[in-house]
């Protein structure tokens, strides 16, 4: 599964918990995903910049 995959399940999943805790754990996954997302696309603009 794709990181971006992986966000829209835990959006989807985060929008049908009523639990608190559940939700706040939820939540953090989704964070820490959206870092990782994040990070993978720098990564991939700096592999494919254009030489100087």
């Amino acid at each position: 599964m794709t990181t971006y995959d992986h966000i829209q399940e835990l959006r989807a999943e985060l929008a049908t918990i009523i639990d608190a805790g559940e939700r706040a754990a939820i939540a953090a996954e989704l964070e820490a995903a959206r870092e990782k997302l994040a990070q993978e696309e720098a990564a991939l603009d700096v592999a494919f910049e254009p030489p100087v």
